[in-house]
């Protein structure tokens, strides 16, 4: 199990209507990072938020920014999003072409850079990436909507993961997108995972502090 587990509320599941005071609410709430989800309506079947969101977000929080870019293309919308003041940026391997080339830009931005697969894809996509990667995003649920049940399919690469990571002797964070509730944030954070993104689990309850402080509970 990876120590100091981050929880990563997605505001996919968040009220738009009032997006500003739900990310103060969580912030206040014990939340570590809050996860941006945008999607383009091609790579994935939902459309959602764009760099101006981001924007408006950075200047309510301190906390940081966790862009997931689930869209085609991805490294021709990185200028746009780290202007708007995303702190990490992940790409999709399964829609980059030239993946190292949008890490390297990633980071001459001065943001960290994640990469991200697939439920279907196999972990050997990201292996020669991590030494240049800060953070690599499993996704448990197919992408696109909120509220998904978790793959339990996905922990053995986690765990493959992780050991990759601990081989490379770099600080990289592993962090899962997906189904995550108490039973299965325990799961996931017993193979290796140290970021959990949550959606359902946080916003569906009402007590934010409540759900975070549970999550939290159950990756220790």
């Amino acid at each position: 199990m990876a120590s100091q587990v981050r929880i990563a509320p997605s505001i996919l599941s968040a009220d738009f209507a009032r997006l500003g005071e739900e990310v103060q609410a969580l912030e206040a709430a014990g939340a570590d990072w809050i996860h941006v989800d945008v999607m383009d309506g091609r790579f994935v079947p939902n459309l959602t938020i764009g760099p101006p969101v981001v924007k408006a977000l950075r200047g309510v929080t301190h906390l940081p920014l966790d862009v997931h870019l689930m869209i085609v293309e991805p490294e021709r919308y990185i200028d746009a999003f780290a202007d708007a003041g995303a702190d990490i940026i992940t790409v999709h391997v399964e829609a980059c072409t030239h993946i190292h080339r949008a890490i390297q830009h990633i980071h001459a931005r001065g943001k960290r850079a994640g990469v991200s697969l697939n439920p279907s894809t196999s972990e050997e996509a990201v292996r020669y990436l991590l030494p240049s990667v800060d953070l690599v995003l499993v996704m448990s649920v197919n992408p696109g909507f909120g509220g998904h049940s978790f793959i339990a399919d996905v922990v053995p690469k986690l765990d493959v993961l992780r050991k990759w990571i601990a081989a490379c002797g770099r600080e990289v964070d592993l962090e899962v997108d997906g189904g995550m509730v108490p039973s299965t944030a325990s799961t996931v954070c017993a193979a290796g995972a140290n970021v959990l993104v949550a959606g359902n689990a946080i916003f569906g309850g009402g007590n934010y502090a409540r759900a975070i402080a549970e999550l939290r509970a159950a990756a220790s």
